[in-house]
């Protein structure tokens, strides 16, 4: 089968042969409940998920106490935010326009019972600025909830200066990293929560992890799920062992490849955003002005509907719209943020390479968008 060129790894990765090499045994040989410390196999399952803590806990510079295995970023980023909602009925909290729609989503139901939200403004690349956490921030704020890079754009926010900002107020900050993992640094250090998902680097779908940091004072978060009393209290439910293994693989590989890959991604891109622009009479980079991450390349091809291009094309997987909200029939809610009309938003595409694109397929992609570009401008290009 001829496959099309995959340029869609912010929806998912493909996992590591490495990882699944490390996963397969816990699905045949280890496969013991790591709740049950009375045996050998509870405790080789138990073993491996330690194991697994202290990598993730590596690349993300964390404490591995903090560390909580979840099925996702989606369930961590309910865990913090409806966490720490729960029996409220008055405070505040700071969000930005272009979060992710778990983030936003969550923070528009704790508003029924009273909680105010401010959504912060992004600028034309997609940015918001310390100055503006700093003028939201009320005595009453409880949560500041910036996403570290975007998932559409691949913009990334100011979420080191916001930690220094932040860790003077009572207010936690809350940062989903999902994006960022395995493609820039990422450190804890002034963070209060952290989520993400393993198949955004290489590992497994269904796993993820919140960070929670621990310490004193105690950070008291209600459990989501309910029942037993795995991951030190903080969420019931056996434990996915093969996944978080996994995931601690994947973590473990990230740290050693990350410089290297973060410069080859980005030089493939640049290349690749160069060339688009030789081709086609008018296209925008969104999110061009800011620091993004080194895979993502957001392009509106002006007076072109995008779904209709890609579909000419068929070679080339990639989102036309956000992958998580696809089938809505609206324009993407960051774009709009970033002050695209609905016609420019149609004709926006999301090209996401990963660790593995080659060269060739960057090249192939290349001459099948401008091969379209030839046939839909004959005249100008």
């Amino acid at each position: 089968m001829n496959r099309p060129i995959y340029f869609d790894n912010n929806a998912t990765t493909a996992v590591e042969q490495a990882v699944l090499d490390r996963m397969i045994p816990y699905f045949t040989m280890e496969y013991g409940n790591p709740s049950n410390t009375s045996h050998v196999f509870g405790w080789a399952a138990d073993e491996a998920v330690q194991i697994a803590r202290e990598q993730l806990a590596s690349l993300l510079k964390a404490d591995p106490r903090g560390i909580v295995f979840t099925s996702g970023a989606t369930e961590a980023i309910n865990h913090v935010i409806k966490g720490l909602g729960k029996g409220r009925t008055n405070g505040h909290i700071i969000t930005v326009t272009t979060e992710h729609k778990a983030v936003l989503n969550a923070c528009e139901e704790l508003e029924a019972p009273g909680v105010e939200t401010t959504y912060l403004p992004v600028d034309k690349d997609g940015l918001i600025s310390v100055d503006q956490v700093r003028e939201a921030l009320r005595d009453d704020t409880f949560l500041v909830a910036v996403m570290w890079a975007n998932n559409e754009t691949g913009v990334i926010q100011p979420i080191e200066e916001i930690g220094q900002l932040v860790k003077d107020h009572p207010a936690y900050l809350f940062t989903d990293a999902t994006q960022s993992i395995g493609k820039v640094p990422v450190s804890v250090e002034n963070i209060d929560f952290l989520a993400l998902s393993a198949h955004k680097f290489y590992g497994p779908k269904g796993v993820g992890a919140v960070y929670i940091r621990p310490g004193k004072p105690v950070i008291v978060l209600p459990q989501l799920l309910v029942g037993g009393g795995q991951e030190q209290g903080r969420r019931a439910s056996t434990l996915n062992v093969p996944g978080i293994v996994g995931l601690g693989a994947a973590a473990q590989i990230a740290a050693d490849c990350l410089d290297e890959g973060y410069r080859d991604m980005k030089a493939k891109r640049d290349h690749f955003e160069s060339v688009l622009r030789t081709s086609f009479p008018e296209i925008a980079i969104n999110g061009e002005g800011a620091d993004r991450l080194p895979q993502t390349s957001n392009i509106t091809f002006k007076g072109i509907r995008a779904a209709d291009m890609m579909a000419e094309i068929g070679k080339i997987a990639v989102s036309t719209g956000s992958a998580c909200t696809t089938g809505s029939g609206k324009p993407s809610h960051v774009l709009s943020a970033m002050s695209l009309s609905p016609e420019e938003a149609s004709g926006t595409v999301r090209f996401s390479m990963g660790r593995h694109t080659s060269d060739a397929e960057v090249r192939d992609a290349l001459d099948l968008l401008c091969t379209y570009a030839t046939r839909k401008y004959p005249v100008s290009v």
